[in-house]
């Protein structure tokens, strides 16, 4: 029946899997190449908000998402903004339009140190917004058995926002975690969740993490 179907399904850890979307030097650090040609003395008023959260809210329940998935023994994954080619020349029109170059290996490229991945996750480079687009994460998904996705990173309401849609589409049980998500305004924020609250279940880092405990 129809009927019975539902997104607000638990996690069953052996078909599922957890992406940290873009949490890397060049977009979460203050010296990061996003924010390179931005002038000191507007680096406040203009990201003051996103670094803020994203230091006192957004990493931390980042981190305890890793140790506790690690713990229960479910796929931790990573996409970073990094092009193929040092010039960027396989970008996306966006991104060139938008600037965005993260040479091929480069330290802007990295995730950051406090969510470094192990040995053995999976990181995959992307060169446009939606992580199903530019690379061939569908693909490995499947091989993964996955087919429940928790999603979170930066942010919200751009490449998560994006990636949480095509995942959707393309027949995934996705949750998104609100409070291990950012972006440049607590609007914006608040807005991406209502307008994607159809295509995913949003839960706290603290009740998933009961969740898979459990």
């Amino acid at each position: 029946m129809q009927d019975n179907l539902t997104r607000e399904i638990p996690l069953v850890p052996a078909q599922s899997a957890i992406l940290f979307i873009d949490v890397q030097n060049f977009s979460a650090r203050r010296d990061g190449g996003e924010f390179h040609d931005v002038p000191e003395d507007e680096m406040e008023a203009r990201y003051g908000f996103y670094f803020d959260r994203l230091e006192k809210v957004a990493m931390p329940n980042m981190r305890k998402l890793q140790a506790g998935f690690r713990a229960a023994g479910i796929e931790v994954m990573y996409t970073t903004i990094e092009s193929l080619t040092l010039d960027g020349r396989d970008r996306s029109l966006d991104y060139k339009i938008t600037g965005f170059n993260v040479p091929r290996g480069s330290w802007d490229g990295k995730v950051v140190d406090e969510l470094a991945p192990g040995e053995d996750e999976i990181v995959l480079p992307k060169s446009s917004s939606s992580v199903f687009v530019s690379t061939h994460i569908d693909y490995v998904l499947r091989n993964l058995a996955v087919r429940q996705l928790v999603l979170c990173g930066l942010l919200t309401d751009q490449c998560v926002e994006s990636a949480v849609r095509d995942a959707c589409d393309l027949g995934y049980l996705v949750t998104l975690v609100p409070d291990a998500c950012g972006t440049y305004t607590q609007e914006r924020h608040d807005f991406s969740l209502r307008a994607i609250k159809g295509y995913c279940r949003q839960i706290s880092t603290d009740d998933l993490l009961a969740e898979i405990a459990g």
